[in-house]
């Protein structure tokens, strides 16, 4: 079950850096600080309380960057977010800091270790954490990353969700000229306009898989996801861009065109029924699947319409019905339905008391056959 966080417990600290002396600088990234915020407070996100979203803008120093996030940390019971943009670098034995303003590629202690911050996380008692990184490893040049997925694998914390933006290739994370760095800027669009034909609540897995396409498309580094537990299931925004499905024209203007359920009482009529169902709506079996939240997989909905025995549970019947247009007093009927034929279906046959055979009437004689001759002569000849 998709689960949304509850705003008076949970935090969120957003830190960014696009000033540095050293290396590149990252302009687009001053401009992911607030709009984030901004998104995250509102109603389309998880809108928290303004004072519940800390923005660390141009930490100077390592106690600029974690203290804040020590904070929310101990102020969390709930869910804790924690986003940082700018440059991801590497030390000499491969571990992963993050850039400060005055960082040095190689030199961890010009940074925050990612250390430091794992160490203030597993110490929170938050139920989740979300940490999203969009920064880069190598810092080459003006928005160009490099780096493999030891990024994502050393980010990794028990019952967390990391959702990172670092290249595979080094191509382009800070397009020249854009608002917003490429990853984040696409994160934004979701939270803000939604997935077309997306469920209604999008959990950091729907958001996560709609991000790759989306930037895979655009010929953009592709993200990278770790979550461990049911972390995936939380839900970062609610889908704006979100339609719930119109009944079927056919059932709204003469809904007695619809099997009745009254009339299935063998299994193979109730599955016939609901085939007739599918044909009535004039939807294919892909469209139909995506007209419940969350949405039914086609394979199951073609496995329902072809069965060959009724279904042992009513879970699958009830959403596919809801998908046809069904109103639920309407599929309530056909669970009575349901149900009566299976209570059927498990009752042995009743013996049936032995028909008693005809038993002809005796043999009569022929002196006898004689006899009710001549009386019924005498009955005759006395009239």
């Amino acid at each position: 079950m998709r689960a949304l966080p509850d705003p008076a417990a949970s935090r969120a600290v957003l830190v960014g850096v696009s000033r540095y002396t050293v290396l590149e600088p990252l302009p687009a990234v001053a401009n992911n600080l607030p709009a984030l915020a901004r998104a995250l407070t509102g109603p389309e996100s998880w809108h928290l309380p303004a004072g519940h979203c800390t923005v660390v803008a141009e930490p100077d120093t390592p106690r600029d960057m974690l203290d804040p996030v020590k904070e929310a940390a101990e102020a969390t019971s709930d869910t804790l977010l924690v986003y940082f943009a700018g440059h991801g670098l590497l030390d000499g034995r491969g571990e992963l800091f993050f850039g400060l303003p005055r960082s040095v590629q190689g030199s961890s202690y010009t940074g925050v270790t990612y250390q430091a911050l794992r160490e203030i996380i597993t110490d929170c008692t938050a139920r989740r954490f979300v940490i999203i990184l969009d920064c880069c490893m190598s810092g080459r040049a003006l928005g160009l990353m490099g780096g493999e997925d030891v990024l994502a694998d050393q980010a990794e914390i028990d019952g967390s969700y990391l959702l990172a933006a670092a290249p595979e290739n080094g191509r382009a994370l800070a397009p020249p000229g854009e608002t917003h760095t490429a990853f984040t800027g696409e994160l934004l669009d979701v939270l803000q306009h939604g997935i077309p034909d997306g469920p209604r609540e999008l959990d950091l897995n729907a958001v996560y898989q709609y991000l790759r396409s989306e930037l895979a498309a655009k010929a953009r580094p592709a993200p990278q996801k770790r979550d461990r537990n049911t972390a995936g299931r939380l839900v970062l925004a609610r889908n704006q861009a979100y339609r719930p499905a119109s009944a079927p024209a056919r059932a709204t203007a003469d809904e007695s065109a619809w099997p009745d359920p009254d009339d299935c009482r063998t299994p193979l009529a109730f599955l016939d029924a609901l085939a007739e169902m599918r044909a009535l709506t004039g939807l294919t079996i892909p469209a139909l699947a995506r007209r419940v939240d969350p949405p039914l997989a086609a394979t199951t909905v073609s496995r329902l319409l072809n069965a060959t025995t009724l279904p042992a549970t009513w879970k699958t019947t009830g959403r596919y019905l809801a998908a046809c247009g069904l109103t639920p007093d309407q599929i309530g009927a056909w669970q009575a339905a349901w149900q009566r034929v299976r209570t059927q279906e498990k009752e042995p046959a009743r013996p049936q008391p032995p028909v008693a055979a005809a038993v002809p009437p005796p043999a009569r004689s022929w002196w006898g056959r004689l006899a009710g001759r001549q009386d019924l002569r005498s009955r005759q000849r006395g009239k």
